[in-house]
């Protein structure tokens, strides 16, 4: 039987807490009585991470591992728990056992209430205030306020997704804490929830104050992609407005002083000008290029859904048609 659950679960030098981390799992999913497996993803350990992970799945048959060469990061790890992952809903948590498994139960009842992605909301934060959680209050309002998908606590890693929408969202960098905001484009249904939330009792923290930057820049990403999407010609014409304005008032006023004087052409300002107004016309035909795309895949959606005799009733949703 395919498991119903996958639960993928990135290490990184967490030697105190994987076999912890496993029992917890086990304790929490078993008396649900439910079809599930663990992906534990090494990356690249520098500890006896990955040998006690082996050691598990040897003794577990429901436990899978997954390693990495050298340490690329969480987001990384998760993407590739994520990929090789075969349950129909997958949870995401941390290895340090700050997350606790415990929890996975409400994210279930919520996905079976016909919700595409929970999120969890660590209310009662056991970090330290200045480095993680004043940065992290900041983070997530500019994240909400930036794609206008106003979630508490992007920064949480227990989360569950469909399988079938989680799996066509691309994650590098910091990605992993903005899946809601990317996966808003295809309208899911997204739920928070309260989740608990333990001190770290083993081991090193891997986060800090140098993480701020990859994520505004992520975001940066994010809402370029969120806003040009639907409309790109509108959003890449109010680009090539300003260069627009600018290329026209260079090359008006270099008209203007040769025509109205004995002066030469002022050829610096007039090359400028003509440079502003080339590069405005480029951001426009960009946008046109990005219609042209957008309409062509909404094109082909709807011939596959003709040949293939369904039809897309809500977003995120396909039906049989009879």
């Amino acid at each position: 039987m395919p498991p119903k659950v996958s639960i993928v679960v990135p290490f990184y030098n967490e030697e105190d807490n994987i076999q912890r981390m496993h029992a917890a799992i086990v304790a929490a999913i078993e008396p649900l009585r439910l079809p599930f497996e663990m992906v534990l993803v090494d990356d690249g350990s520098k500890d006896r991470t990955l040998v006690l992970a082996e050691q598990i799945a040897q003794q577990d048959p429901r436990v899978r591992v997954v390693q990495f060469r050298r340490n690329y990061g969480q987001t990384p790890a998760m993407a590739a728990g994520i990929q090789v992952a075969t349950g129909e809903v997958i949870i995401t948590m941390d290895g340090d056992l700050q997350n606790d498994p415990a929890d996975i139960q409400q994210f279930l009842a919520k996905i079976d209430a016909g919700y595409d992605i929970v999120v969890g909301w660590r209310h009662n934060r056991q970090d330290k205030l200045v480095s993680r959680k004043i940065p992290s209050k900041i983070a997530n309002w500019l994240i909400g306020k930036a794609t206008g998908v106003p979630i508490k606590d992007n920064g949480c890693s227990l989360k569950a997704y469909r399988a079938s929408l989680i799996k066509e969202i691309p994650l590098y960098s910091e990605m992993h804490r903005f899946i809601p905001a990317v996966a808003s484009i295809a309208g899911p249904r997204i739920a928070e929830i309260k989740v608990r939330h333990h001190a770290r009792q083993f081991g090193q923290s891997k986060y800090g104050l140098s993480r701020i930057y990859k994520v505004l820049l992520d975001l940066m990403v994010i809402k370029t992609v969120a806003s040009f999407t639907a409309r790109p010609l509108l959003w890449f014409t109010l680009l090539s407005l300003p260069f627009g304005f600018a290329g026209l008032a260079a090359v008006g006023y270099s008209l203007w002083r040769w025509m109205g004087s004995d002066q030469p052409l002022a050829l610096p300002i007039a090359g400028s000008g003509v440079i502003f107004l080339m590069s405005s016309l480029i951001l426009v035909l960009g946008g046109v290029l990005g219609e042209m795309i957008y309409a062509l895949g909404d094109m082909r959606e709807d011939q596959f859904a003709r040949l293939t005799g369904r039809v897309s009733r809500e977003p995120g949703r396909v039906e049989e048609r009879r």
